[in-house]
């Protein structure tokens, strides 16, 4: 005689809740252990993190750095909750550690090149050749860093764009680093009649009187001889940020100047030499 469907339903629903009841009696207690441990121990890694993160401060570390020991510690403290909620559970850890081992061995050799960020990045943070607001010269770009990541460094320069440099290009590479400026270097010519020490004073004077440069000591001085002029160079200091606008209007300042004590800027000469002007006469007749 066949079975009832609705009989054989019902029947199903008693077994399992048989079960749902069996396990809830047997194991309530150390389910609602496992969950209360699991909110303590997160609520405790979080204080501990804030914390972590506030000492490193406290002490004058770098903010990257800090805030990478505050995330480290976080995830030792979670990593021990979770052993301890699962020894709670019942479950054994030990073949889920031998799992994972394999597991990360093979997602290693699959994303080496994340990892040798990552490990570039901690490098970085820890050897610090660089920190966030200092400008950095790498791999043929110039900006201020903006962020010091694990798998990158952010820079950012007047233009207000973002340069994302991976951390692997970095370590290994020639870095200059001027900390928040940059040396600005001008050229500029003037008449061999000229009063060149007045030049020299007169552009110093100029530079001096410009907002937002460094207050570093300019530098000022003949360059080279050129056909129809001494040529000076001038270098000096600008924050990054502003380094083309401090350069646009240290030029407009030292045209002014010079103007001003009419120090000439030469155009480009030519001497045309006529070796027998009377030959030539004759052919021109």
């Amino acid at each position: 005689m066949e079975e009832n469907p609705v009989e054989l339903s019902i029947s199903q629903l008693t077994t399992l809740y048989e079960l749902i009841t069996t396990f809830l009696v047997n194991y309530s207690f150390q389910i609602i252990g496992a969950v209360v441990v699991l909110i303590f121990g997160l609520f405790i890694a979080n204080k501990a993190s804030n914390w972590v993160k506030a000492v490193c401060l406290a002490k004058k570390l770098d903010v990257t750095l800090s805030q990478f020991i505050a995330n480290m510690a976080k995830i030792v403290i979670v990593a021990i909750v979770v052993v301890i909620v699962l020894n709670k559970l019942g479950i054994n850890i030990t073949p889920m550690v031998a799992a994972i081992g394999a597991l990360s061995l093979g997602a290693g050799l699959a994303v080496q090149g994340l990892l040798t960020n990552y490990s570039a990045g901690l490098n970085i943070i820890v050897t610090r050749p660089y920190v966030v607001g200092d400008t950095i010269s790498l791999l043929g770009v110039t900006g201020v860093v903006k962020e010091v990541n694990l798998s990158h460094t952010l820079l950012t320069n007047e233009d207000e764009e973002l340069i994302t440099i991976p951390n692997r290009h970095v370590i290994g590479e020639i870095i200059h680093n001027s900390k928040e400026s940059r040396v600005v270097e001008l050229s500029i010519g003037v008449a061999y009649d000229a009063d060149i020490d007045l030049a020299k004073h007169v552009i110093t004077a100029a530079l001096a009187n410009i907002e937002g440069n460094d207050p570093r000591p300019p530098q000022v001085g003949i360059d080279n001889f050129g056909d129809s002029s001494i040529n000076l160079s001038i270098r000096f200091w600008a924050p990054t940020i502003t380094y083309f606008e401090q350069k646009f209007k240290t030029n407009q300042a030292i045209f002014n100047a010079l103007a001003d004590n009419n120090i000439q800027i030469p155009f480009p000469q030519r001497e045309v030499t006529l070796l027998n002007p009377a030959t030539s006469s004759k052919e021109n007749h």
